[in-house]
């Protein structure tokens, strides 16, 4: 059985499931059996809605700068830097004035993120 279906490339805007998660906001989900991918692309000065879930989530700041608000706390991130949230941590982002592109990771797979949609602070 040929694996080329498992194969994808972050600047294929066309590839995965669309959401818009706010004003500015926007993702493409890939999904698994186990894990979930986000590639989530923030607009220039863009502030997500601060949210939690029940799934634990890693990011991964691929471009741009930014403030992730986590729990209490606002903290500066830059290119290259990446972060754990448990799972009932309240949380959120205020983009830097270029923008950011952040890899998200989530286990188990978010239901709500399983469909093209929208939902500020999914």
């Amino acid at each position: 059985m040929s694996q080329k279906n498992n194969f994808y490339n972050i600047d294929d805007l066309k590839s995965g499931i669309n959401r818009v998660l706010g004003e500015g906001i926007s993702t493409r989900i890939f999904c698994g059996e186990q894990a979930m991918l986000s590639i989530v692309t923030v607009e220039p000065n863009a502030k997500g809605k601060i949210h939690s879930h029940p799934e634990e989530q890693w990011g991964f700041l691929i471009e741009g700068s930014g403030i992730r608000i986590q729990g209490e706390e606002q903290i500066a991130i830059k290119k290259g830097d990446f972060w754990q949230t448990p799972g009932g941590v309240e949380h959120g982002i205020v983009a830097g004035s270029h923008g950011a592109k952040i890899l998200d990771i989530f286990s188990p797979p978010r239901n709500e993120y399983k469909k093209a949609g929208s939902g500020f602070g999914d």
